[in-house]
């Protein structure tokens, strides 16, 4: 399997200005190879190939306008519009939206490396154009996968990818039900909870925090406004700097609970586990509950444990999205038609009194038996 390495990268101010073109120059090929197609589907053409965008933007580059294109690495230019056919492509096959043009503002700042040219000695890490950087940790020289720099709103980071062996485990003969939730994160048929991070301190002084901000830079825009025009000045960069931190803060909280929980899942080293298949775009349309549902990344939580399962040959098995897990007694299999989500404790007919959510899990884990 090929697993990601994260690394962080502590370049000094010169490295970062070329960083930093280098992430401009990747989102401004970007956006040209979608105009190009663009232009060409309304003038009634055929899709552009990527090796014909790459010959026109070739010839392009020894224009006087575009000549600060050789103030970067060439791969960069390259995979931007690899970048964009991929999507396109996608796009046909119904696996992705339609590609957009990337902001500025709103877009993540990453550009490509080529693996090839990608050295690496000791802590420190050969990036063309940019030179010998210093990483955060020894990175082994070993072939590395598609290596991008990213930077996230503070750090510099290099992401690449390396090929490892699976580990060899011995798993159990335990069946394991997963009950995903808002009240909790996440249920299993074996009796453990994984908590609600959005609950904790740390994360409601965070949001506290950030609500107060907000609040701050929303007045300040107000009393700088000139017409129909708002006026950034260099309070508001200032506050808006401390927002994206908050945010950025709070996305590592929650990534890091979600690996946490599904790393404690994986190694109990079930057979297999039964999780459900949740419509995530309908329920982000309960106006109540959007929000909850959004903090608790359940789409990221699912794929998490799709990896890991495949990483320990675990068996994943996705019950039905009809299948009535919550209205059925784990204990004489009657169903429960009139059962309300506000309903936290199931109480049957036979006498039967069980959690809600544990009640769910444990038949996820006869899900097979059941069907």
């Amino acid at each position: 399997m090929i697993f990601a390495k994260k690394v962080r990268l502590r370049p000094t101010k010169e490295q970062e200005i070329q960083l930093w073109k280098s992430v401009g120059t990747a989102r401004w090929a970007y956006n040209w190879a979608l105009s190009k197609q663009e232009e060409s589907y309304k003038n009634g053409g055929k899709f552009i190939s990527e090796g014909l965008l790459r010959k026109e933007l070739t010839v392009l580059k020894q224009t006087d306008e575009l000549s600060w294109l050789f103030e970067v690495s060439n791969n960069i230019t390259k995979q931007a519009i690899k970048d964009l056919c991929r999507a396109y492509k996608k796009f046909f096959k119904g696996l992705a939206d339609k590609p957009r043009f990337k902001s500025r503002k709103k877009s993540k700042p990453s550009f490509y490396n080529d693996n090839v040219k990608l050295l690496v000695k000791g802590n420190k890490v050969l990036i063309e154009k940019v030179g010998w950087v210093v990483a955060s940790e020894i990175i082994q020289d070993e072939k590395f996968y598609n290596p991008r720099i990213s930077h996230d709103g503070k750090y510099w980071y290099l992401s690449v990818g390396i090929e490892e062996l699976k580990p060899t485990v011995e798993l159990t003969d335990v069946s394991l039900g997963i009950d995903v939730g808002i009240k909790e994160l996440a249920v299993c048929s074996d009796g453990t909870r994984k908590k609600n991070i959005n609950k904790t301190s740390t994360v409601r002084k965070s949001e506290k925090r950030l609500r107060r901000l907000q609040g701050q830079v929303s007045r300040k825009y107000e009393m700088n406004k000139e017409g129909n025009r708002f006026v950034k000045t260099s309070n508001i960069i200032k506050i808006e700097k401390k927002i994206q931190h908050i945010y950025r803060r709070l996305s590592n909280i929650r990534l890091n609970h979600l690996h946490q929980s599904t790393c404690e899942i994986v190694k109990t080293k079930p057979c297999r586990i039964v999780i459900e298949s949740l419509n995530i775009k309908g329920m982000m349309k309960n106006k109540h509950l959007s929000k909850a549902i959004a903090k608790q990344c359940l789409f990221e939580f699912k794929r998490q444990i799709q990896y890991k399962c495949e990483k320990y040959n675990i068996a994943l098995v996705e019950a039905n999205k009809w299948y009535p897990s919550s209205k059925t007694c784990s204990s004489c299999g009657k169903l429960k038609k009139d059962l309300k989500l506000s309903d936290r404790l199931y109480k049957c007919e036979c006498g039967y009194e069980i959690d809600r959510d544990l009640n769910a899990a444990i038949n996820l884990s006869r899900y097979k038996l059941v069907i």
